[in-house]
């Protein structure tokens, strides 16, 4: 089919526009990058050039001057622990509400209670969040991983609820037949199936959680040692002022784990986003 002149003009414009974002995009990432092999000499002559070598020292640094193994382990232990309990909580609520949703008033209750909280923004809930976990002496690792489960739990159950109405009931009947108790069927199949939604509700609350700032920096205020990743780098960087390449190699150690984890769970992400729509 032949594309008139219109067409290929805006077919150019749309490319245009799309290199042009990837480049506003990727541009810091490079910058990133580059700066983090760099001596800091290299970086006064000319911020913006390549290095002329790979100078590893600035990651040795990195681990050896400012203890970044203690908020790396920090943010790891954050991270994994939250997603476990959002892995065990979310589904294991959500199928108990789609599969109630239509037999009451009690379910369809918890179901828009719970998902309010999507349209609530952090800044309305941020000082009783505080105020209550200064209370309840969980100004600490704990009070975080509980805030972050807690405020995944919306999302999460909105998207899960909404793709375990598409399994059919009937494959739960085949099992609890054969001896499958409501628990039994719902480990063995309930959940396998909606494995890819699963997953994508995991890996994105782990780029949220792994990347967050906000609630770190109002919840971990009482020692530096249990600072997470993110609010270590805020504070590295008023320590270490000048040396940016100090700076950009931790800001760029940060980063592996989340694209890695990324890359590795993408054909997940697509699949939850899609195959939720086609099934029957």
């Amino acid at each position: 089919m032949k594309l008139s002149k219109g067409g290929i003009v805006l077919k150019a414009l749309s490319f245009i526009f799309l290199i042009c974002g990837a480049i506003l995009i990727l541009f810091p990432f490079f910058i990133t990058i580059i700066t983090a092999f760099k001596t800091q000499q290299e970086s006064a002559e000319n911020f913006f050039a390549l290095p002329t070598s790979f100078y590893l020292d600035n990651f040795v640094s990195v681990f050896q001057e400012a203890g970044y193994l203690t908020y790396f382990s920090n943010s790891a232990i954050v991270t994994i622990c939250s997603l476990v309990f959002i892995f065990l909580l979310s589904p294991m609520c959500a199928y108990a509400i789609s599969r109630n949703l239509g037999r009451g008033r009690y379910y369809k209750a918890i179901y828009y209670y719970i998902l309010c909280g999507i349209f609530v923004p952090f800044q309305v809930i941020m000082v009783p969040i505080v105020k209550l976990l200064g209370t309840m002496s969980l100004t600490n690792q704990l009070g975080l991983i509980i805030m972050h489960v807690t405020l995944a739990s919306s999302q999460a159950i909105f998207l899960l609820v909404n793709y375990i109405r598409s399994v059919p009931p009937d494959l739960e009947e085949a099992a609890s037949i054969d001896g499958c108790t409501t628990m039994g069927a719902y480990w063995k199949v309930v959940l396998p199936l909606i494995k890819p939604m699963t997953m994508t509700v995991l890996i994105l609350n782990a780029l949220w959680v792994w990347n967050d700032f906000q609630m770190p920096l109002i919840i971990l205020n009482e020692s530096p040692n249990s600072w997470t990743l993110p609010l270590f780098q805020y504070n590295f960087k008023s320590q270490y002022t000048f040396d940016y390449n100090l700076a950009f190699a931790s800001y760029l150690i940060a980063m592996v784990p989340v694209i890695a984890a990324y890359i590795c769970a993408q054909k997940y992400i697509v699949a939850g986003l899609t195959q939720g729509a086609v099934k029957t």
